[in-house]
C-alpha cells in the first residue's frame, strides 16, 4: 500500500511540473523545435501537402514485377541499389536514410520508373517517390556518397582445397585451412 501512495505522489509531482513548465517555460515554435531535436538524425520536416501524398506511397504490395529486368543495374551498383521494389517499400514504410535511399534512386531512371509503374498492380506513384525522397536528402545534404562498389557484398573468391595435416594420433579435429597475410 506504501508503495501505491509513493507512486501516486511521484506521479501526481511529474504532472505539476510538466504543467508548470508548458505555463511559464520557453516555448519554441514547431519547425524550430523540429529541426533543433531532428536535423542531427537527418530527419527533415514535411509539409502538409507532402504527408498527403505519403498515403499514395504505401499501395506497394511487395509483388516484385517493378524488379523484373533491374538485375542489370542492380550488378552495377554493386550493392548499393537492391531494386526498385525495396526503394518503394522503405520510402512508403519508414525512411530515415534518405541520402542512401536518393543514392540508390540515381541507378534508377525516371523513365524506367514511368515504365514500371504501368505494370504496377495497385499503382504505385514511383516518380513521386523517388521525387520525395531526393527533395528529402537535399534538404539534409543531399545524396549520400557512397563507394562504387561494396565489398562486402561480393561473393567471396572460390579457394582451392587444401589438405590439412594430420595430428597426434587419434586427433580427429578438423583443421581449417590458413589464409595468408
Amino acid at each position: 500500500m506504501l508503495g501505491r501512495l509513493k507512486a501516486l505522489a511521484l506521479l501526481t509531482f511529474a504532472l505539476i511540473v510538466t504543467v508548470l513548465r508548458r505555463w511559464l517555460g520557453r516555448r519554441r515554435g514547431g519547425i524550430s523545435a523540429f529541426r533543433a531535436n531532428y536535423d542531427a538524425d537527418g530527419l527533415p520536416p514535411v509539409t502538409a501537402e507532402e504527408r498527403r501524398a505519403m498515403t499514395g506511397f504505401q499501395r506497394c504490395i511487395a509483388c516484385g514485377l517493378c524488379d523484373r529486368g533491374e538485375a542489370e543495374r542492380i550488378a552495377a551498383s554493386g550493392g548499393a541499389y537492391r531494386g526498385i521494389m525495396a526503394l518503394v517499400l522503405a520510402a512508403s514504410r519508414s525512411m530515415p536514410d534518405f541520402r542512401a535511399a536518393a543514392y540508390s534512386f540515381s541507378f534508377v531512371p525516371d523513365s524506367v520508373l514511368a515504365e514500371k509503374e504501368t505494370i504496377c498492380p495497385t499503382g504505385v506513384p514511383m516518380r513521386a517517390i523517388a521525387a520525395f525522397v531526393r527533395a528529402k536528402a537535399d534538404a539534409v545534404g543531399g545524396p549520400l556518397p557512397l563507394p562504387a562498389r561494396i565489398s562486402s557484398l561480393r561473393p567471396p573468391a572460390p579457394e582451392a582445397p587444401v589438405a590439412a595435416p594430420r595430428g597426434e594420433p587419434g586427433d580427429d579435429s578438423v583443421r581449417l585451412p590458413q589464409s595468408e597475410p
